[in-house]
């Protein structure tokens, strides 16, 4: 088997992942942000700003789930069994959410109810995909090459903790999505709700840091052995120096930096992770290679990805630079 095609699926199914996370976290933020709004028209607006992005930004959960279908068919048959249950809600919440989000603009007389199925699948599916993080990362009990585990094994102390702290992510992603797009008191709630957002982010990263290590041989090996530990100190020094911009420039009123800082702040996160899990697929026993696909399936299927994945992203550019510049109340895509 080619070693490396593994390794380049890998990096495709991180690059979907990451993608989903970021742009579809902001979106999902907004939902979790949309109780704290203090009138219908704020709340109009707050869905203006994601509205001709947020279906858009789901299509890399596809991708990610797919990848991993098709290029790591063993590591989905285990990974599904495992995370049935957490699964099955993010994607219904996914459904509640999105049918909410048509719904609510002609639904005059019953729009509580969608703003409740809005905000609560926003904050439903962003817990679930910090549980589906967590169950990953904590392991996965694997037999035979099978999973041979309980269907509630992810339903651990550090999985709900990991399901928090995506909420918290999530929800600091779209209050600086908000200094982007918005202005006046809705901008500048936003901005009052990214604080208290930021220091329960870091709060959550720096619980889930300890957490991991202590819990888990493997990860402490991998971060504080000889030389490692000095090869990848740089990585949290880095992650505290992005989370004191972030800080400072919400201070100072800054509309785009904290947007983009904490988006480096979930891009640090994610290295970290990989730091602590490559080259294990299904951490602890199964790596990219063991549960690669054949490799002419891999071939045929990175063909069309190599084609398809620059129009993609072609395709993000072009929207979101389309639908720049801020949304001011009244003004939206309906």
């Amino acid at each position: 088997m080619e070693w490396y095609l593994p390794v380049i699926w890998g990096l495709i199914i991180g690059v979907a992942v990451i993608m989903y996370v970021i742009l579809d976290g902001f979106d999902l933020g907004i939902g979790i942000l949309f109780p704290f709004a203090r009138e219908e028209k704020q709340r109009d607006t707050m869905m203006n700003t994601v509205a001709p992005f947020w279906d858009g930004n789901e299509t890399w959960l596809i991708l990610g789930g797919g990848g991993l279908w098709v290029a790591f068919p063993q590591a989905y048959a285990v990974v599904m069994p495992a995370l049935y249950l957490p699964v099955i809600i993010m994607l219904l919440a996914l459904v509640f959410r999105g049918v909410a989000f048509e719904f609510r603009w002609v639904a005059a007389s019953s729009r509580r109810w969608w703003n409740l199925a809005f905000s609560g699948g926003s904050l439903v599916a962003a817990f679930s995909q910090g549980v589906i993080l967590g169950g990953l990362v904590q392991g996965i009990t694997v037999a035979n090459g099978q999973f041979a585990g309980g269907p509630l094994d992810w339903a651990t102390p550090f999985a709900l903790l990991c399901g928090l702290g995506v909420v918290a992510g999530y929800g600091l992603l779209g209050a600086t999505w908000l200094l982007i797009k918005t202005e006046g008191a809705l901008a500048a709630r936003a901005r009052t709700q990214a604080l208290p957002l930021l220091y329960a982010v870091l709060a959550f990263m720096a619980a889930v840091s300890l957490w991991t290590p202590l819990a888990f041989d493997r990860i402490a090996v991998r971060w504080f052995s000889t030389p490692n530990i000095f090869y990848l100190a740089p990585v949290p020094i880095v992650t505290a120096l992005v989370a004191y911009l972030v800080w400072r420039w919400l201070k100072e009123g800054r509309e785009m930096l904290p947007f983009f800082g904490t988006v480096g702040l979930f891009l640090l996160g994610f290295l970290g992770l990989a730091i602590s899990t490559f080259p294990y697929l299904v951490p602890p026993s199964l790596t990219v290679w063991q549960t690669a696909a054949a490799v002419p399936s891999q071939i045929f299927m990175l063909i069309g990805v190599i084609f398809l994945l620059p129009v993609v992203l072609g395709y993000i550019v072009f929207v979101y630079w389309i639908f720049r510049g801020k949304v001011r109340e009244g003004e939206g895509y309906h």
